[in-house]
């Protein structure tokens, strides 16, 4: 009886570390209460006061003379009041005293057109990522990543989803222009290793300039799947017009829809007709182009006769 007795009692040393634990719960919380109001003292005072006057405005523009105004949300003349303005100039403060009110500031988010693959931290930061989830997708890009499509950027592990869909609207990825870009940007695309970067490339030459992004499938092995997997990101600008009816026969026997005896008959036609018959069409009536050379020919930038 006196053993069941002892054992429904708590013990000393229970009541004891119950009492303890109690008072170190209440010490944690006074000390996070103290914390927070020595923060706010800080953000809202600092260490120098700015200066806040009531004037017009044009002694307003006076006092802001010298200083950015747009530095500081404060930094600007509020509406005026019976003709006065409440202005506040900004002073200087310590460094300690900037960190803290910017780190305890509330953020304001914001949405604007960005590219995430060139957005600094701080653009991050302003459309809502926290400085780890910012500096995330700075690494990500450094060690060689890159979001080809807005859905490459939704798919990491940083974005949530209802940020991607704030977001969405405002992601700008520029395609790469065919007519423009290096073997490098080339590569950068899916399905797109040096081989065909720099098939691209030369074969943008030899053409006198991309005309159709389509001319991508000329290229040996370029077939439909790779064109359908890119075509997307690409775009094709206006290229230089192939001089095609002032060139001579050996520069036009290098362009890749053109054969040699083609070439050859192109300056004879020329030679033997009149102008306005210099056409695309006028070649093909004249059983110069074969069928393939005409279908392709006849989508180009030409030069004017």
């Amino acid at each position: 009886m006196e053993e069941g007795k002892r054992q429904k009692n708590p013990t000393r040393s229970f009541t004891v570390g119950a009492i303890a634990l109690v008072f170190l719960i209440i010490g944690y919380q006074v000390a996070l209460f103290v914390h927070k109001a020595a923060v706010t003292r800080i953000v809202a005072d600092r260490d120098r006061p700015d200066t806040v006057y009531v004037v017009d405005r044009a002694l307003a523009e006076e006092i802001l003379s010298g200083q950015d105004a747009g530095s500081h949300p404060s930094g600007r003349p509020s509406e005026p009041v019976q003709g006065m303005v409440t202005v506040r100039k900004q002073s200087e403060h310590a460094p300690e005293a900037v960190r803290i009110r910017e780190k305890a500031s509330p953020r304001r988010v914001e949405s604007f057109r960005f590219n995430p693959n060139t957005a600094s931290l701080e653009d991050l930061m302003r459309l809502g990522f926290s400085e780890k989830q910012a500096q995330s997708i700075l690494n990500y890009r450094a060690k060689g990543g890159r979001f080809r499509r807005p859905s490459d950027f939704a798919r990491s592990y940083v974005v949530a989803d209802s940020v991607f869909e704030r977001l969405q609207p405002y992601i700008d990825i520029p395609r790469i222009d065919i007519n423009r870009a290096d073997s490098a940007a080339f590569e950068t695309l899916p399905g797109i290793g040096p081989y065909f970067a720099a098939k691209m490339v030369s074969y943008r030459k030899e053409l006198g300039g991309y005309s159709h992004p389509e001319q991508l499938m000329d290229i040996y092995h370029f077939d439909q799947e790779k064109y359908d997997g890119l075509k997307d990101l690409i775009a094709c600008s206006k290229p230089t017009p192939y001089p095609l009816w002032t060139l001579s026969e050996a520069d036009l026997a290098r362009h890749p829809y053109l054969s040699k005896e083609e070439a050859h008959s192109v300056v004879l036609y020329r030679a033997h007709q009149p102008r306005e018959a210099w056409t695309v069409e006028g070649l093909h009536k004249a059983g110069i182009l074969s069928e393939d050379h005409y279908a392709k020919l006849s989508r180009c930038l030409l030069a004017d006769p």
